[in-house]
């Protein structure tokens, strides 16, 4: 747009068609290799906010629809998408991102600045399959 002399207002946001977060999670699974074991444990959003689970910054690309948040993802992009604005697929992406977060110095990837904490993460599992067992009794 830079180059072309455009100016004006753009929501520049993606993917250029809706994408749930799980077509998300599932295509981000897909690139990664090995033997790595990755399941999905599908909660609601009152259950994470219970447990202080912060969208986005501890469930990167994730916010609840609800409150000031609610259609923030949905916002029409037709306007850049007519001038032009592209993507590379998620598997790409996915794969790049990887790659670039492996390259890290070991002290860097030790402190990440988004992400659910290995910790946090079982303990909200946990309590999750807590809440399911007891509901089922």
């Amino acid at each position: 747009m830079c180059e072309q002399g455009e100016v004006g207002r753009y929501n520049v946001t993606g993917p250029k068609a809706p994408l749930s977060i799980a077509e998300e999670l599932h295509g981000c699974r897909a690139v990664v290799s090995g033997s790595t074991d990755v399941r999905f444990t599908w909660v609601p959003a009152d259950f994470l906010a219970e447990q202080r689970v912060r969208p986005w910054i501890e469930i990167p690309t994730w916010l609840p629809s609800r409150g000031d948040n609610d259609g923030w993802s949905r916002l029409s992009i037709a306007r850049a998408l007519a001038k032009g604005l592209t993507f590379r697929d998620l598997a790409t992406t996915a794969r790049d991102t990887l790659e670039w977060w492996k390259a890290l110095p070991e002290d860097r990837r030790a402190k990440p600045k988004a992400g659910l904490a290995p910790e946090k993460e079982l303990s909200v599992l946990a309590a999750w399959h807590a809440r399911e067992k007891k509901a089922q009794q």
